[in-house]
């Protein structure tokens, strides 16, 4: 594999392609869609979700480059937010939390440290972050409680901040409460026929809803436990489960990769629908990860990552701009739902290219 990247591709061109993807993400501003969620995803200076992995995605960016531009941004981006105040405390608007985990490490800022405390005792209380059944962290969203209601997208969004935090503050409760979020996250959205993930479950009717595989949900698991386990490690039985998973998730998403384009379909197993570039992407991060770090047989998986590098980076514009993602995404019935999602710049497009860029300059 390390012979076959090395002959195919460019490694200084990838990393250049990289920081422009990074560059665009920072500017990035609504030119007029028109958005139907209270407040814009679109806008890098909105406090929402896809800010929040657009962070993650700088923060990671800034790991392997060390660019001060970068983490001046990130400073400054969480110092006025902070200092602003008032954004609604849901598991969406957790997101950039993970990414202040990180900045608090490099810092030391106490401001950080405190603002991590509070999320997660907002969190942790129980006039707090809503729960549904059996304890689920209930997917509750700026201007909409969705009561009963569990996604898939709570994991990166909210799940994995909560283990970072007991990481760096030293409490151990609150990787147990992250691993507890997994393990029911698994139970109640795995499909077992296919080894892939429906979008989400709802405890009020005992039901997945349409059990659509889309794409980009099964794309924060793929992409999301690979640096979740990275972090935390996979020496206990239940991380070890947390993998196994992955492992049967990254087999099943090799069947359904597009021929032609090595992309995936925003309903992964309906070829009717467009392919799309963020879920695409965080697949392959999450596959390239999992073979660098040993979890998957590099022979195996050689055909899905040289066939679907291409096709992603062929959606990355001159600058920088990754098409081909479809917007934000509340759970549909069917097929026809998740097609009808228009596709725009966004930042976790940006991000999630970033990922897999980084994973085929280390590879």
């Amino acid at each position: 594999m390390n012979h076959m990247m090395e002959n195919t591709w460019d490694r200084e061109w990838i990393r250049e392609t990289e920081k422009r993807v990074n560059a665009r993400m920072m500017d990035m501003k609504n030119t007029g869609m028109e958005e139907k969620f209270p407040v814009s995803l679109i806008d890098m200076d909105c406090w929402e979700w896809p800010q929040g992995v657009g962070l993650y995605g700088m923060y990671r960016n800034y790991q392997m480059e060390k660019d001060p531009r970068v983490l001046e941004f990130l400073t400054a981006w969480f110092d006025r937010k902070i200092a602003e105040g008032g954004m609604e405390r849901n598991v969406n608007t957790t997101a950039p939390m993970l990414t202040l985990t990180y900045l608090y490490e490099i810092t030391g800022k106490e401001t950080y440290r405190r603002f991590v405390e509070d999320w997660v005792q907002w969190m942790m209380d129980e006039t707090g972050l809503l729960r549904a059944g059996e304890g689920c962290f209930q997917h509750m969203i700026t201007g909409d409680p969705n009561d009963g209601e569990i996604l898939i997208d709570t994991l990166f969004m909210a799940v994995f901040f909560l283990a970072r935090a007991g990481k760096i503050l030293g409490r151990e409760e609150l990787v147990r409460e992250a691993d507890y979020q997994i393990l029911n996250h698994i139970r109640f959205l795995l499909n077992r026929e296919t080894g892939l993930f429906c979008h989400g479950w709802n405890f009020r009717g005992n039901h997945n809803y349409g059990k659509v595989l889309w794409g980009r949900g099964n794309g924060w698991y793929t992409m999301g436990i690979m640096e979740y386990l990275e972090q935390m490690g996979t020496g206990d039985p239940l991380r070890r489960y947390f993998l196994s998973v992955f492992v049967c998730q990254a087999r099943a998403l090799k069947e359904y990769q597009d021929s032609e384009t090595g992309l995936w379909h925003t309903v992964i197993d309906n070829p009717h629908t467009y392919l799309e570039t963020s879920a695409s992407a965080a697949f392959l991060a999450g596959i390239m990860k999992g073979v660098r770090l040993g979890y998957l047989d590099r022979e195996e998986f050689e055909p899905v990552i040289r066939r679907g590098i291409p096709g992603v980076l062929g959606k990355i514009s001159e600058d920088g701009t990754v098409e081909g993602v479809s917007y934000g995404t509340p759970i549909g019935w069917n097929a026809e739902f998740y097609n009808e999602i228009v596709c725009c710049p966004i930042t976790y497009g940006q991000a999630m290219t970033i990922l897999l860029l980084q994973e085929i300059r280390l590879l």
